[in-house]
């Protein structure tokens, strides 16, 4: 028997090790407290402002997008990983294709390239098809966009050129500019999740890797029907998107120059009245984004992108070259100094000829949402546009407009730093009140946590729908 001593000592241990080893259950219940509270907090915040009925026209360019699980794809053809990944500018054969999708995929990093070869994109398509889970769907940035903003209720205008199937696939309210195709440009959307593993590399975050061979969408060939039809819809905001199809594209001598030209003519006659947003998305080509720069980006009032685009925007403005991989979890004070970056340097565009000074500028992240504006610009209700684009990236990634928490993780942090430098403060994520908001300067900067879904359904088009939806919250 045990003595008296041990019959004492025993339950004081137990109680010793279940105050500094509490059990998984009451982490786990802790947890999903703090998941429903940050929820339920971020559904007050979209809530608190009526969603307007604005006028938004939208372009450019649309596609058929096709969906297949990217190494089960690589491994019904025999594509093997290699050894080295390797970047090239656009796709032209087996081997460059495999060693382009590892260079991203061991960076978690998404990407879209042209594929100049017809007899590999045929092959990639055709056998896609035979891959289980495969599935179909209008693309686009614009479509994409597009559909978002009519589902929460916006007036949209939008210029693209599509098949009558891919119309009909549309909401029904679309106004839509542009001939009707006999065939879509196809998409080929090569998708992976967190851990996934291929050859000697796994991928640190769900992406996907994404190869096309479009003839129509590089052409920005509804530049034109939307010029003649933009003022007669009289929008409060143009969104312009899909320049990424001309990046590698084999234009002709001076084409590329043409159509961008004619799009900044277009931005340049606007008149005041209607806000310029342009969508940012992955380009590989220096000499592209810096005339992108020149006749887009110094012509719009808001920019969007997510955590790739943003170092890459930076390193164009300030050093005349592109940054092909960055950061797939960085830390907020990081993309914060770069947002900052980003409007100190486009504030200040003298406004003549047509140029815009910035004064929104949307960072959307896998763990955040980042909105900086301008005080007394005619961006209103950050912090509700925050938060209706932190729900709005789990509702598309999981598919379905309703949250479970039980399919939610946070990567956010309990508190962040507001910046890299080191009188930096710290900004603490309350549960009832997770979008946090300051002051700066001229400008307003708030930031909600992600409820990052992990039951992935899809990740394109994420960034599409992430940043329409939080732009149409602060139209007027």
């Amino acid at each position: 028997m045990l003595s008296l001593k041990y019959l004492f000592v025993i339950p004081v241990l137990v109680a010793l090790l279940a105050y500094f080893y509490p059990s998984d259950y009451d982490y786990e219940n802790d947890m999903n407290e703090r998941l429903q509270q940050i929820l339920s907090g971020l559904l007050r915040a979209e809530k608190k402002i009526a969603q307007p009925k604005a006028k938004i026209a939208i372009g450019f360019g649309g596609c058929q997008d096709m969906f297949v699980d990217g190494l089960a794809l690589l491994d019904a053809l025999k594509f093997e990983a290699p050894e080295n990944p390797e970047h090239f500018m656009s796709v032209d054969t087996q081997q460059e294709l495999t060693k382009m999708m590892a260079y991203f995929f061991q960076h978690g990093a998404a990407a879209e390239r042209y594929v100049g070869n017809d007899t590999l994109f045929n092959q990639l398509t055709r056998v896609a098809k035979t891959i289980p889970g495969y599935r179909e769907a209008i693309g686009g940035n614009a479509p994409a966009m597009a559909q978002r903003l009519a589902q929460e209720g916006a007036d949209v205008l939008l210029a693209a050129k599509l098949s009558n199937n891919a119309r009909k696939t549309l909401h029904s309210s679309l106004h839509i500019l542009g001939d009707v195709l006999e065939e879509d440009d196809i998409h080929l959307i090569l998708e992976y999740k967190t851990g996934d593993k291929w050859g000697k590399f796994t991928s640190p975050r769900a992406n996907r890797f994404i190869v096309h061979s479009d003839n129509s969408n590089p052409l920005l060939e509804t530049v034109d029907d939307l010029e003649k039809e933009i003022l007669k819809f009289d929008p409060s905001v143009l969104v312009v998107g899909g320049l990424q199809m001309m990046d590698n594209f084999p234009f002709q001598e001076g084409q590329m120059e043409s159509r961008l030209g004619k799009l900044r003519s277009l931005l340049a006659t606007l008149p005041r009245k209607i806000n310029t947003h342009f969508e940012m998305a992955s380009f590989s080509d220096p000499a592209l984004l810096q005339k992108i720069i020149s006749t887009v980006v110094e012509y719009s009032d808001s920019l969007g992108m997510n955590e790739q685009e943003l170092p890459n925007l930076v390193s164009i403005l300030q050093y005349g070259n592109v940054s092909l991989l960055s950061d797939a979890h960085p830390r907020v004070a990081s993309v914060l100094d770069q947002m900052r970056q980003v409007y100190k340097l486009l504030k200040n565009t003298k406004e003549v000829d047509g140029k815009r000074k910035l004064t929104r500028l949307h960072v959307h992240t896998l763990a955040y949402q980042a909105i900086l504006t301008t005080k007394g610009s005619p961006w209103k209700n950050t912090m509700s546009a925050t938060a209706k684009a932190s729900l709005t990236a789990h509702r598309h990634v999981c598919g379905s407009n309703w949250i479970h928490t039980q399919k939610s993780k946070l990567l956010l942090d309990e508190s962040f730093s507001s910046s890299i430098s080191a009188s930096s403060t710290r900004i603490p994520v309350h549960e009832k009140r997770p979008v946090s908001c300051w002051d700066e300067d001229d400008y307003q900067i708030c930031v909600a946590p992600v409820l990052v879904c992990t039951q992935v359904k899809q990740t394109a088009g994420g960034g599409d729908n992430i940043s329409s939806a939080g732009l149409l919250v602060q139209v007027n």
